[in-house]
């Protein structure tokens, strides 16, 4: 008896199996003016929206939205918005995208199965937010939560380069003011002493705010307690630069002798406190701390939320800067980058025949969502705030 690694059935002709195509499907976007206090960006330029138009998708604008991210409503209007004053219209769109999350009240003026594109803030958000998402059954997608190819996090990563960058440029401004400052330029000059910049950290926003301050000739010290990530850094940069793990006497030594000091260390929950109050007492007469990290509980114990409007204080003459928002600061440049991740996913959302279709296709949008149909699918919110949640996967496959 002859062996056959095949059955009876498996051996007959089979039917093709072929691919059904994706129906495409057209978008209406509302896009309502930020309230929260102090945002002043906006998730999409006028040339994004004569992108999505020209693609046949419709957007429609709250008056002025744009305006503190200089961009006028006639500018938005030639580019194929539409532009309306009555804020209960807007949110009466199939999809809301906004910077902020919503307020439970924005939530109220949404209709049932709604999809909501915006940041989550987790540790900004009460339980009363995810119960009015429920309430209306709203899809919710967060751009922090959003996944690159390469398991990276294109907002979170795009606006950390922002900051980083600012950083450097904030404290270059505060060390020459007058009433603080110690009138030292940030740069290196042919016989006068870099300025010396200490980074706590090695994620984006540090490397970033070592390239700007490498560029503008300081000399530059980063500590952080991960060997891989000061290796990555390093590699990045292009240049050996010191670098240290976390010990108290080394980062003690340092800031005694920097005049600029920069927090950019993240935690689990909160950003674990690096410098402790005794060490900033030891800080130069002048010297400027930049508390990036301030959003999470920041890196130095002097540091206490500032607005833009009041971004400095001095606590044992050393200027410290605390705006949780930086990115903010630079409205414009901020807007542009958003734009830039998001239109291209909402242009594929369309493109593969809306959300259910698209998370689908993409993992990295998949990841984005934490509201499926009123259903809570992200377990990090439902340990945070102690409720029940489902696996996106036993939902979505």
């Amino acid at each position: 008896m002859s062996f056959t690694p095949f059955t009876r059935q498996q051996l007959l002709p089979q039917e093709e199996m072929l691919e059904v195509a994706r129906q495409r499907s057209d978008l209406f976007i509302g896009m309502p003016k930020e309230t929260s206090f102090q945002e002043r960006r906006i998730c999409l330029t006028p040339d994004a929206i004569a992108s999505l138009t020209a693609h046949g998708h419709r957007v429609m604008m709250e008056s002025g939205a744009g305006l503190t991210a200089s961009y006028t409503d006639k500018e938005y209007s030639d580019a194929g918005a539409e532009i309306t004053h009555d804020t209960k219209k807007v949110f009466g769109c199939p999809v809301i995208l906004k910077v902020e999350p919503p307020t439970v009240k924005e939530i109220e003026m949404m209709n049932p199965e709604t999809l909501l594109i915006s940041a989550l803030q987790l540790k900004t958000q009460r339980k009363e937010f995810f119960e009015a998402l429920e309430t209306k059954k709203i899809t919710a997608l967060a751009f922090e939560f959003i996944r690159d190819e390469d398991g990276s996090y294109p907002a979170v990563k795009s606006l950390s380069e922002i900051a980083g960058t600012a950083s450097v440029l904030i404290a270059s401004e505060l060390m020459i003011s007058q009433k603080l400052g110690k009138g030292l330029l940030f740069g290196n000059i042919t016989g006068v002493p870099p300025t010396e910049v200490v980074i706590l950290g090695a994620g984006t926003a540090a490397e970033f705010a070592a390239k700007t301050a490498l560029g503008l000739g300081a000399s530059v010290k980063v500590f952080d307690n991960s060997i891989n990530k000061l290796r990555r850094l390093q590699n990045n940069l292009n240049q050996r630069i010191f670098t240290s793990t976390i010990q108290e006497k080394a980062i003690l030594k340092a800031l005694m002798r920097c005049d600029v000091a920069i927090g950019a260390m993240r935690g689990k929950d909160r950003s674990p406190v690096i410098v402790s109050e005794t060490m900033v007492e030891r800080m130069k007469r002048g010297a400027v701390i930049i508390d990036i990290s301030i959003d999470t509980g920041g890196c130095f114990e002097t540091s206490e939320v500032t607005t833009h409007e009041k971004p400095t204080f001095v606590k044992h003459n050393v200027t410290h800067y605390c705006v949780p928002n930086i990115p903010s600061r630079y409205s414009k440049t901020a807007s542009l980058s958003i734009s830039n991740i998001i239109s291209p996913f909402l242009l594929q959302m369309a493109d593969d025949g809306g959300i259910e279709s698209a998370i689908r296709c993409n993992a990295g949008l998949k990841h984005g969502i934490y509201f499926y149909h009123g259903r809570l699918t992200n377990s990090s919110i439902a340990e945070w705030f102690d409720l029940g949640h489902t696996d996106i996967n036993l939902i979505v496959f």
